[in-house]
């Protein structure tokens, strides 16, 4: 059985990853082009959403986690972009992955976000998509295909998400 990365710490642990830069402020960004792993998990409204079909929209997923203060700060952002460009078919879909869904209830009910919230307690999609770092971020264009993978986040990283949008819509 493989236990996921999140569940196995403690309060202590992860402080000891936030020390580590496991979740950092520090970002990485690689351009990338392989098919997206396609997923289905359950969302804040109950539905299940499969990445697949919105095939012909950009779509950001955004892994984060209630814990992680980077991705506490990014989440207004992506709601920026998301309210933005959501009209010429740009979607969001925030992954959560913490053990228990209750807490990233909580942490939204201080941060509102109109795009889909989805869970991945379990942490098979963060695993699909080899997250290492809170929060990570995938662009995904129209086709299905990977473009952006960009790790961790600090203020400003928004911009360089809208100048990925910009290619990819004119696409």
């Amino acid at each position: 059985m493989k236990i996921h990365p999140l569940k196995s710490f403690s309060a202590l642990g992860i402080l000891v990853m936030v020390l580590l830069g496991l979740t950092t402020t520090v970002t990485q960004a690689a351009t990338v082009s392989v098919e997206a792993p396609d997923f289905t998990l359950k969302s804040r409204s109950g539905d299940n959403l499969r990445l697949s079909e919105e095939r012909g929209n950009i779509v950001i997923v955004n892994f984060w986690a209630s814990w992680c203060g980077p991705c506490r700060e990014e989440l207004p952002e992506f709601e920026a972009l998301y309210q933005s460009y959501a009209d010429m078919g740009v979607t969001v879909y925030a992954v959560n992955v913490d053990d228990q869904s209750e807490k990233a209830n909580k942490l939204l009910e201080d941060i509102s976000v109109s795009f889909p919230v989805l869970y991945d307690p379990n942490g098979e999609v963060s695993e699909l998509y080899d997250v290492s770092a809170m929060p990570t971020t995938v662009m995904i264009d129209r086709n299905g295909v990977a473009r952006l993978m960009h790790k961790g986040y600090k203020s400003g990283d928004e911009a360089k998400y809208e100048e990925a949008l910009h290619r990819l819509l004119r696409e």
